[in-house]
């Protein structure tokens, strides 16, 4: 591309952003479209995600050729930039969603017999009963750290207390709970 024609197409740019010229962009389109096509398919994209791809970077000279700046580059070089920063975003997103089926994570949970459900009943019980013996204060800090899922630092700003007190009595509670339940287990 010479220079002329670099000067033309930052011409045909500002036209674009200034006026919203509809020939301007026509003019754009049909000389970079099938050029941004092409090198898009040289880099391993399908000929349908390179359409696409073309048609959002189109757009954005569209949207926004007032970012364009012709002391900095040509217009050519931006509009390939986009096309890069696009593409890589693109495989980024395609990467993010491939996930192995076979994942234990993603597999629903086996049923749970009868006696797992009857001693699961039996553990909670016996937690429940062991929270209920705690004093007040810690018991309200278990409650809002695990049943509320509120952070140690959110405990103290709800309640007024120094965070070292919030994390205290959380620790108490802990200690005290072990010890219900172990005294429960053995």
């Amino acid at each position: 591309m010479d220079a002329e024609e670099r000067q033309r197409f930052a011409a045909l740019a500002k036209a674009v952003a200034n006026d919203r010229d509809q020939q301007a962009f026509s003019i754009l389109f049909d000389y970079f479209a099938p050029r941004l096509k092409a090198w898009l398919m040289r880099q391993r994209m399908t000929s349908g995600e390179a359409e696409e791809l073309v048609q959002e970077i189109m757009i954005v000279l569209w949207h926004k050729a007032d970012l364009y700046d012709a002391t900095r580059s040509s217009l050519s070089t931006w509009l390939f930039r986009i096309a890069r920063n696009r593409r890589i975003d693109m495989q980024r997103r395609a990467n993010t969603r491939i996930f192995d089926e076979t994942d234990p994570a993603l597999q629903p949970p086996a049923d749970i017999g009868a006696e797992e459900l009857i001693a699961n009943d039996d553990r909670d019980a016996k937690i429940r009963a062991a929270v209920g013996q705690l004093p007040e204060e810690q018991r309200d800090m278990l409650r809002a750290a695990f049943f509320l899922g509120q952070s140690h630092s959110e405990i103290a700003e709800a309640t007024g207390l120094p965070l070292g007190t919030v994390k205290s009595r959380i620790r108490l509670a802990f200690g005290k709970l072990r010890k219900v339940l172990e005294r429960e287990i053995a």
